[in-house]
């Protein structure tokens, strides 16, 4: 009994822990029209160190508290405002992107190669449902086309990412060692 409450404690504490690496992570910015941040850097490391389920609850964790108005987003903003505006989309991708890791790793275990490939699909569903979003919301005031939106609000994207990915698959393995999670 006292195994099975440490590890839920220590679920608690992981799933906060890179819940709040996703705040840190956001705060590292570079300010242009869609920001570029470490933001999706923290949602694939923590998937991948934490695994499906506790990843995904880490991002959800990390989107609720942005709801519920602490700061938590790019800029030191929050609120549920933030979820329905122009880069909405790309911080519910969040979510979809961990479910998407949590996915292929029920089906096709925690190999690199697996991990890599459910990163770049979680990314470009990401990157789908941020745009769709984004051109929902400014194709009509704006009469934005899809190649607009592309421009900027992926493109510029795609290097940093596949970076990112990168950096996940460097670390992981160091940093379910340090952190004693195998």
């Amino acid at each position: 009994m006292e195994q099975r409450i440490g590890n839920k404690t220590l679920d608690m504490v992981y799933t906060a822990l890179f819940a709040v690496v996703m705040v840190i992570c956001s705060f590292i910015c570079i300010p242009t029209a869609i920001p570029f941040t470490l933001q999706t850097f923290a949602v694939f490391l923590a998937v991948a160190v934490l695994g499906g389920k506790r990843g995904s609850m880490a991002v959800f964790l990390y989107l609720l508290m942005g709801a519920i108005g602490l700061p938590v987003f790019v800029g030191f903003t929050g609120g549920i405002g933030r979820l329905f505006d122009a880069t909405g989309g790309y911080l519910l991708g969040f979510l979809l992107a961990a479910l998407v890791m949590w996915g292929a790793e029920h089906l096709f275990g925690k190999k690199d190669l697996v991990l890599c490939i459910s990163m770049v699909l979680g990314l470009l569903l990401c990157y789908t449902f941020g745009t769709a979003w984004y051109l929902f919301l400014y194709g009509k005031t704006t009469e934005m086309s899809l190649a607009a939106v592309l421009s900027v609000c992926v493109i510029p994207f795609m290097i940093p990412d596949i970076i990112k990915i990168a950096m996940v698959l460097v670390l992981r393995k160091r940093l379910i060692k340090v952190l004693r999670l195998q």
